[in-house]
């Protein structure tokens, strides 16, 4: 793990191959986790969850409203991240809108565990996220609001982020069963804890 900025370029370099098939591999997870995610009816936070609520309270199809939502944070990611990051964000996002919209024709889901369901979309989303942020890119989402609203207001992104996941499942307890939320802030929870554990610079060296 590089110690000064100025050592950064002396790590290995991700090739365009690289970045592609970590992309695709982010996608097809997050993709699958995503299916497992609306199958089930659970909500989860951040971006995905507000495209849930949305989804479910005007009948449009989640695909598109997810990406409908991703949209007005390109340009905020633009500015701070640069184009690179935003170019490489809105491909993921459009790929994985598109995946998520014809998955439901290849794979068809059955009887699942609603523990075991939670368990596998955290675990999913968790690897997808992981996978797109070491490549460049991400999923977009509300956490490039809070770190702009940071840097605005002085008002911590971290806490920024966890009040809007309270109320996006406070606003999914107005109408989901009580077992059913506590089935979706465990895949929630598990998705976190995924990234806590793995998203560290000391255990990943690629640029």
């Amino acid at each position: 793990m590089p110690d000064r900025h100025d050592q950064v370029t002396d790590l290995p370099r991700h090739s365009a191959v690289d970045d592609a098939q970590g992309i695709a591999f982010g996608v097809t997870m997050a993709a699958m986790g995503m299916h497992i995610l609306t199958h089930m009816g659970f909500v989860t936070g951040q971006t995905t969850g507000l495209a849930v609520l949305i989804s479910a309270a005007t009948g449009l199809p989640f695909a598109a409203v997810y990406f409908a939502v991703t949209l007005p944070f390109l340009g905020l990611a633009w500015r701070r991240m640069g184009a690179r990051f935003a170019v490489k964000t809105l491909i993921t996002t459009a790929a994985l809108s598109g995946l998520v919209a014809v998955l439901p024709n290849w794979v068809e889901l059955g009887r699942i565990e609603p523990v075991v369901a939670a368990v596998l979309f955290g675990l999913m989303f968790g690897i997808a996220a992981l996978a797109a942020i070491r490549h460049g890119g991400s999923f977009g989402g509300l956490s490039v609001l809070w770190i702009e609203l940071q840097d605005r207001t002085g008002f911590p992104a971290g806490h920024a982020q966890l009040l809007s996941d309270v109320v996006i499942f406070g606003l999914a307890a107005l109408v989901m069963p009580v077992d059913m939320l506590a089935y979706s802030f465990l895949g929630a929870a598990v998705f976190s804890l995924f990234l806590a554990v793995n998203h560290r610079r000391d255990r990943y060296i690629a640029a």
